[in-house]
């Protein structure tokens, strides 16, 4: 079992910058994928970035794209997302996701995913 906490989000004016942390404990010895979600109020949950084991790899979403960062630190099994340029249409609840690949990929399908974090909001004023 793994379990993930999110923190790092708030409310920003738009223009304005976050960074979501994203922890994961419990059975992390083997390697693994990570990526970010979002869902906004009254629609689907979609994809924002992924990382592959290394760290290597990264891969995000058009609406991101410049914007987003995402990173990884394995010597503290921690994800990260830097969000600058922060928009209203990035009002949405981010989530993380795990997936065991020793590969040098990322995934972007949420079905893909092993396990969730319960989310953190993020509110973008304008």
């Amino acid at each position: 079992q793994v379990q993930l906490v999110e923190s790092g989000g708030g409310l920003v004016q738009a223009g304005g910058s976050l960074r979501l942390s994203c922890a994961a404990s419990g059975r992390t010895f083997s390697s693994y994928a990570m990526g970010w979600f979002r869902q906004a109020p009254g629609k689907e949950r979609d994809f924002v970035a992924a990382i592959s084991w290394s760290g290597g790899r990264t891969y995000y979403a058009d609406s991101v794209k410049g914007r987003f960062t995402i990173s990884r630190d394995n010597a503290k099994n921690t994800v990260y997302l830097q969000m600058n340029s922060l928009k209203p249409d990035d009002t949405a609840v981010y989530y993380c996701a795990f997936k065991y690949y020793s590969g040098n990929y990322y995934f972007l399908n949420e079905r893909q995913y092993d396990y969730w974090g319960q989310g953190t909001q993020v509110t973008v004023s304008s």
